[in-house]
C-alpha cells in the first residue's frame, strides 16, 4: 500500500515542509553520496571504535574482516553523528534526524513528509510546526533509547520526527482521505481512497507495533520504537493543544469578572435581557463545565453565532467546541459543527480543519438549511484545492 496524496489540502505552499525536504536531500547529496564511495583512511581514529561496535552486533557466521571490507566513510559519519543510546550526545539527537541509510530510506521519509506535513504546518503555523517537528523527533529517539538503552548501533533518519507529524495529523484531520496505490502484482494494481485514520493506523500497528513485538525495537534494522514514540508524542501534543484551546478564554475576554458566584447570575440575566456582550464576558469568566450548567444547548449555539457575527472568531470557535464537549449526545450538534466550520473557513483561514466539522455535521441528520450550509462549505473547500478534485476520485 503506497500513499500518493491526501485531501483536502490547505491553499498555500507549506514552506517549512519543503525546506525540511530540501535540507534532507542536500545532506544526502552532499554528505551521504560522496562519502558512501570512499574507504576510510587506515589511521582514522574512528575506525577502532567502529570495529569494536561492529564486532558486538555482527550476525552469526560473519567475521569482522568480511564486514569491514564494505565500510565506507559515510558509515563512520553515521557512527559519529547518529544517535547511540549507549553513548548519548545531545547534538546527535538533532544531527541524526538529517542522516539517512540510503536512497529508499530518504525517499520514503520525504514522501510521507510531503503528503502529511502541509496540513499540520498550516494548522500549527510555520515556527510552531518546525519546533514540534524537532521536539517529536527528539521524543522519538529518547523513546527508542528507553527500549534499547545499551545499544551502540547508531540510529539515523527523519522518520521519528515525521511520525510525530503523523500523530498530529491523526488527531486533527480524521475525516481526510489518502489516495493510495494498492499493489499486489500481477493480481491487484489499483488506486483507491482510504480514510486517513485507517492508513495511519495501519502504519502505526502493522508497520511498527507488530514488527517490534515480533523482532524487538530495532528488528530488521528499523527503529520501530522511534516511530511509535514519535507518533505518540505528536498525538499527545495535538490533544493537549486542543484541550487548551477549548478551555482558555480568548484574549478579548481575559478581563472578564473572576468572582465564582457572579458570572453565573450575570450570564442568566444577560440572556434574559438580550445583552450578548455581557453574556459573552460572563461566559468566559466561567469554566466550560459551569457554563454548560447555565446555558442550554440552544443558547450556546446562539452565543457562538453572535460572536461569529461580531468578528470574535476565536471566541466563537471556543463556544462551538465547548458545546460539542458539553452536549455530546444532545441537540445542536450539527449546528455547532457547522458554526465551527464556518468560523474556521471564513475567518480563521483553516479550510482543512473546517472540512472535519462540515463532514461531521452531515452525520447528525441536520435540518435542511444546516445541511445546505455544510455542503456549501465543502464545495468552497473543494474549489481551494491545489489539485483538481478528480485527482482524488480513486
Amino acid at each position: 500500500m503506497f500513499p500518493l496524496s491526501d485531501a483536502p489540502n490547505p491553499p498555500r505552499l507549506p514552506i517549512v515542509t519543503y525546506l525540511l525536504i530540501l535540507v534532507n536531500c542536500l545532506v544526502f547529496g552532499l554528505v551521504t553520496l560522496p562519502q558512501s564511495g570512499v574507504r576510510p583512511a587506515p589511521g582514522d581514529p574512528r575506525v577502532a571504535d567502529y570495529v569494536n561496535t561492529l564486532r558486538e552486533s555482527l550476525p552469526p557466521g560473519v567475521s569482522v574482516q568480511q564486514a569491514f571490507g564494505s565500510v565506507s566513510g559515510y558509515d563512520l559519519t553515521v557512527f559519529e553523528h547518529g544517535y547511540k543510546p549507549g553513548a548519548p550526545q545531545a547534538t546527535d539527537l538533532f544531527s541524526a534526524m538529517f542522516l539517512h541509510g540510503g536512497f529508499m530510506h530518504l525517499f520514503g521519509n520525504m514522501l510521507f513528509l510531503w503528503i502529511y506535513g502541509d496540513n499540520v504546518e498550516y494548522r500549527l503555523g510555520r515556527w510552531r510546526y518546525l519546533l514540534w517537528y524537532l521536539l517529536t523527533g527528539v521524543a522519538a529517539t529518547l523513546f527508542f533509547s528507553v527500549l534499547s538503552p545499551r545499544s551502540m548501533v547508531p540510529m539515523v533518519g527523519a522518520s521519528g520526527a515525521i511520525s510525530g507529524v503523523l500523530g498530529f495529523y491523526f488527531w486533527w484531520f480524521p475525516r481526510n482521505v489518502v489516495r493510495v496505490l494498492l499493489l499486489f502484482f500481477p493480481f491487484l494494481v489499483r488506486i483507491v481512497q482510504i480514510p486517513a485514520r485507517i492508513v495511519l493506523g495501519m502504519y502505526l500497528f502493522i508497520d511498527n507495533v507488530l514488527p517490534m513485538l515480533v523482532s524487538g525495537s530495532s528488528g530488521g534494522g528499523v527503529a520501530h520504537g522511534a516511530h511509535i514514540g514519535g507518533f505518540i508524542a505528536g498525538l499527545a501534543a495535538a490533544w493537549l493543544m486542543g484541550e487548551r484551546e477549548v478551555k482558555a478564554a480568548p484574549k478579548e475576554f481575559k478581563a472578564a469578572p473572576k468572582d465564582v458566584a457572579l458570572p453565573a447570575a450575570l450570564l442568566r440575566n444577560a440572556f434574559v435581557a438580550g445583552d450578548m456582550p455581557a453574556a459573552a464576558k460572563a461566559y468566559f469568566a466561567m469554566t466550560p463545565h459551569d457554563a454548560a450548567g447555565v446555558l442550554d444547548a440552544g443558547q450556546s449555539i446562539v452565543l457562538g453565532e453572535w460572536l461569529a457575527e461580531q468578528g470574535h472568531a476565536q471566541a466563537a470557535l471556543a463556544v462551538f467546541q465547548r458545546h460539542l464537549k458539553s452536549f455530546p449526545r444532545g441537540p445542536g450538534l450539527a449546528e455547532a459543527h457547522v458554526g465551527a466550520g464556518l468560523v474556521q473557513l471564513q475567518q480563521l483561514d483553516q479550510p482543512t480543519s473546517a472540512y472535519q466539522h462540515f463532514m461531521d455535521a452531515l452525520q447528525f441528520d441536520p435540518r435542511p438549511e444546516v445541511e445546505a450550509q455544510a455542503r456549501a462549505g465543502l464545495a468552497a473547500i473543494a474549489r481551494m484545492q491545489k489539485y483538481p478534485a478528480r485527482r482524488f476520485s480513486g
